[in-house]
């Protein structure tokens, strides 16, 4: 019996996906459990729509995150920050630090999104990557200056 998997199932398949099984596992336990619905051409037809609008949606989610990219590659954030000799920082910047600043510029990025390997502990500026999509990586200048 072809199915429709509604769900993850072990062993069997992904969400979404069109599998052949037989008979009494699909009636006695994929259908009972609403695991999965019967392949019949109009599921199979909702199916098709239902991958068709997750694609478009992705394919948006994707330019967005291109147009927000191109945004941010023109911006530097500046952050203020106490310094001794030699231009090292007491304390560091942290990647909560470049987002609260970023939100100040009404741009929401959560602070997991930017990818700072460590903090930053010196004056100056430093190319910091923003990972908005798994595709899309933009890089941010962030100049950190001395407070007076």
């Amino acid at each position: 019996m072809k199915v429709i998997l509604q769900q993850d199932v072990k062993g069997v398949g992904k969400k979404g996906e069109v599998k052949e099984v037989s008979d009494g596992y699909a009636r006695n336990y994929l259908l009972k459990q609403n695991l999965a619905v019967e392949a019949t051409p109009g599921n199979m037809k909702a199916l098709m729509k239902k991958k068709q609008s997750e694609q478009k949606k992705a394919e948006e989610e994707l330019r967005q995150a291109k147009e927000l990219a191109a945004k941010l590659e023109q911006e530097t954030v500046t952050l203020t920050a106490k310094a001794g000799e030699g231009g090292k920082l007491f304390g560091s910047i942290t990647n909560k630090q470049i987002a609260d600043q970023l939100k100040k510029m009404n741009y929401k990025i959560e602070k997991r999104k930017i990818v700072l390997d460590e903090p930053i502990r010196s004056l100056g500026v430093t190319h910091v990557p923003v990972k908005l999509h798994p595709e899309v990586t933009a890089t941010l200048k962030v100049h950190v200056v001395e407070q007076s």
